[in-house]
Protein backbone atom coordinates (compact mmCIF):
# COMPACT_ATOMS: atom_id res chain seq x y z
CA UNK A 1 0.00 0.00 0.00
CA UNK A 2 1.38 3.23 -0.92
CA UNK A 3 0.97 5.43 1.93
CA UNK A 4 2.52 8.31 -0.68
CA UNK A 5 0.48 7.89 -3.47
CA UNK A 6 -2.70 7.86 -0.86
CA UNK A 7 -1.73 11.07 0.74
CA UNK A 8 -1.34 13.14 -2.44
CA UNK A 9 -5.19 11.70 -4.09
CA UNK A 10 -6.68 12.96 -0.65
CA UNK A 11 -4.51 16.21 -0.92
CA UNK A 12 -6.42 16.60 -4.85
CA UNK A 13 -9.81 16.93 -3.34
CA UNK A 14 -8.75 19.71 -1.19
CA UNK A 15 -5.73 20.87 1.16
CA UNK A 16 -5.16 19.33 4.60
CA UNK A 17 -3.64 19.07 7.26
CA UNK A 18 -1.99 15.75 8.62
CA UNK A 19 -4.99 14.89 11.11
CA UNK A 20 -7.47 15.52 8.65
CA UNK A 21 -5.60 13.33 6.15
CA UNK A 22 -4.99 10.70 8.54
CA UNK A 23 -9.05 10.43 9.22
CA UNK A 24 -9.89 10.63 5.40
CA UNK A 25 -7.30 7.75 4.53
CA UNK A 26 -9.07 5.93 7.92
CA UNK A 27 -12.89 6.89 6.50
CA UNK A 28 -12.46 6.03 2.97
CA UNK A 29 -10.62 2.60 3.62
CA UNK A 30 -12.88 1.41 6.14
CA UNK A 31 -10.19 1.77 9.13
CA UNK A 32 -8.86 -1.73 7.53
CA UNK A 33 -5.30 -0.75 7.09
CA UNK A 34 -3.52 0.79 10.65
CA UNK A 35 -1.81 4.19 9.55
CA UNK A 36 0.17 5.53 12.27
CA UNK A 37 -0.32 9.28 12.61
CA UNK A 38 3.30 9.76 12.13
CA UNK A 39 3.47 7.92 9.05
CA UNK A 40 1.55 10.73 7.55
CA UNK A 41 3.70 13.45 9.06
CA UNK A 42 6.85 12.08 7.69
CA UNK A 43 4.83 10.70 4.20
CA UNK A 44 4.54 14.89 4.01
CA UNK A 45 7.58 16.15 5.27
CA UNK A 46 9.24 13.55 2.12
CA UNK A 47 6.65 14.65 -0.45
CA UNK A 48 7.36 18.47 0.66
CA UNK A 49 11.14 17.75 -0.04
CA UNK A 50 10.66 16.27 -2.93
CA UNK A 51 8.48 19.21 -4.67
CA UNK A 52 4.97 17.21 -4.49
CA UNK A 53 3.28 19.18 -1.86
CA UNK A 54 3.60 22.51 -0.08
CA UNK A 55 3.10 23.89 3.21
CA UNK A 56 -0.12 26.76 2.60
CA UNK A 57 -0.76 29.28 5.75
CA UNK A 58 -1.74 27.88 8.98
CA UNK A 59 -5.36 27.70 9.64
CA UNK A 60 -6.60 29.71 12.57
CA UNK A 61 -6.37 26.67 14.67
CA UNK A 62 -1.78 26.20 14.17
CA UNK A 63 -2.38 23.21 12.01
CA UNK A 64 -0.13 23.15 9.21
CA UNK A 65 -2.37 23.26 6.29
CA UNK A 66 -0.52 21.08 2.79
CA UNK A 67 -1.42 21.44 -0.88
CA UNK A 68 -0.80 19.52 -3.73
CA UNK A 69 1.52 20.85 -6.41
CA UNK A 70 1.58 20.33 -9.93
CA UNK A 71 4.00 17.46 -9.98
CA UNK A 72 1.83 15.65 -7.27
CA UNK A 73 -1.14 15.88 -9.31
CA UNK A 74 1.08 14.17 -12.47
CA UNK A 75 2.11 12.02 -9.78
CA UNK A 76 -1.41 10.77 -8.83
CA UNK A 77 -2.79 10.65 -12.33
CA UNK A 78 0.12 8.07 -13.21
CA UNK A 79 -0.50 6.44 -9.92
CA UNK A 80 -4.48 6.11 -10.99
CA UNK A 81 -3.92 4.64 -14.31
CA UNK A 82 -0.52 2.25 -13.87
CA UNK A 83 -1.58 -1.07 -12.54
CA UNK A 84 -0.13 -2.26 -9.31
CA UNK A 85 2.46 -4.56 -10.51
CA UNK A 86 2.48 -8.29 -9.58
CA UNK A 87 6.01 -9.17 -10.84
CA UNK A 88 7.11 -9.12 -7.00
CA UNK A 89 4.87 -11.10 -4.91
CA UNK A 90 3.93 -9.53 -1.50
CA UNK A 91 5.71 -10.82 1.54
CA UNK A 92 3.46 -13.12 3.05
CA UNK A 93 3.97 -14.26 6.87
CA UNK A 94 2.16 -17.28 6.85
CA UNK A 95 2.74 -18.92 3.64
CA UNK A 96 6.62 -18.64 5.42
CA UNK A 97 5.68 -19.39 8.22
CA UNK A 98 3.95 -22.84 7.09
CA UNK A 99 7.02 -23.34 4.49
CA UNK A 100 9.94 -22.59 7.52
CA UNK A 101 7.13 -25.20 9.76
CA UNK A 102 7.61 -28.18 7.34
CA UNK A 103 11.42 -27.81 6.81
CA UNK A 104 12.07 -27.45 10.85
CA UNK A 105 11.75 -30.52 13.45
CA UNK A 106 9.22 -30.49 16.45
CA UNK A 107 6.88 -27.84 14.63
CA UNK A 108 3.15 -28.77 14.55
CA UNK A 109 2.14 -27.62 11.12
CA UNK A 110 -1.20 -28.86 11.55
CA UNK A 111 -2.09 -27.18 14.29
CA UNK A 112 -0.76 -24.00 13.11
CA UNK A 113 -3.41 -24.44 10.31
CA UNK A 114 -6.03 -25.14 12.62
CA UNK A 115 -5.11 -21.69 14.99
CA UNK A 116 -4.97 -19.74 11.58
CA UNK A 117 -8.07 -21.08 10.22
CA UNK A 118 -9.76 -20.08 13.16
CA UNK A 119 -8.89 -16.40 13.51
CA UNK A 120 -9.16 -16.18 9.54
CA UNK A 121 -12.84 -17.83 9.51
CA UNK A 122 -13.25 -15.09 12.46
CA UNK A 123 -12.22 -12.24 10.25
CA UNK A 124 -14.24 -13.18 7.36
CA UNK A 125 -17.14 -13.33 9.65
CA UNK A 126 -15.99 -9.56 10.99
CA UNK A 127 -15.64 -8.38 7.24
CA UNK A 128 -19.12 -10.21 5.85
CA UNK A 129 -20.83 -8.91 8.86
CA UNK A 130 -19.26 -4.87 8.21
CA UNK A 131 -20.10 -5.43 5.06
CA UNK A 132 -23.83 -6.28 5.58
CA UNK A 133 -24.06 -3.27 8.09
CA UNK A 134 -22.72 -0.87 5.58
CA UNK A 135 -24.90 -2.19 2.64
CA UNK A 136 -28.06 -2.08 4.74
CA UNK A 137 -27.46 1.44 5.24
CA UNK A 138 -25.15 2.37 2.07
CA UNK A 139 -24.83 5.98 1.18
CA UNK A 140 -23.19 6.92 -1.25
CA UNK A 141 -19.52 7.49 0.63
CA UNK A 142 -20.36 3.91 1.57
CA UNK A 143 -19.00 2.34 -1.96
CA UNK A 144 -15.31 3.01 -1.35
CA UNK A 145 -15.62 0.98 2.20
CA UNK A 146 -17.50 -1.87 0.65
CA UNK A 147 -14.46 -2.27 -2.16
CA UNK A 148 -12.06 -2.39 0.47
CA UNK A 149 -14.32 -4.97 2.34
CA UNK A 150 -15.11 -7.08 -0.53
CA UNK A 151 -11.80 -7.29 -1.21
CA UNK A 152 -10.95 -8.47 2.39
CA UNK A 153 -13.51 -10.96 2.39
CA UNK A 154 -12.36 -12.29 -1.15
CA UNK A 155 -8.12 -12.57 0.37
CA UNK A 156 -9.85 -14.06 3.23
CA UNK A 157 -11.42 -16.35 1.47
CA UNK A 158 -8.62 -17.14 -0.73
CA UNK A 159 -7.27 -17.49 2.52
CA UNK A 160 -9.12 -20.10 4.18
CA UNK A 161 -9.10 -22.32 0.66
CA UNK A 162 -5.39 -22.43 0.76
CA UNK A 163 -5.41 -23.72 4.45
CA UNK A 164 -7.66 -26.59 3.25
CA UNK A 165 -5.10 -27.36 0.64
CA UNK A 166 -2.23 -26.85 2.99
CA UNK A 167 -4.19 -29.76 5.48
CA UNK A 168 -4.28 -31.88 2.34
CA UNK A 169 -1.17 -31.68 1.25
CA UNK A 170 -0.12 -32.18 5.11
CA UNK A 171 -2.01 -35.50 4.87
CA UNK A 172 -0.84 -36.62 1.73
CA UNK A 173 2.76 -36.24 3.14
CA UNK A 174 1.61 -38.47 6.48
CA UNK A 175 0.10 -40.84 4.42
CA UNK A 176 2.17 -41.25 1.00
CA UNK A 177 0.39 -43.71 -1.08
CA UNK A 178 1.51 -46.96 -1.38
Amino acid sequence: MSIRQSILALLQDRPRYGYQLWGEFQDRTGSAWPLNIGQVYTTLDRLERDGLVRKDEADGEGHVIYSITEAGQAEVRDWFTSPVPRSNPPRNELAIKLALGLTLPGVDVGAAIQAQRTVSIRALQDYTKARRDTAAHQRPADTARLLVLDSLIFQTEAEVRWLDLCEARLMQLANPPV
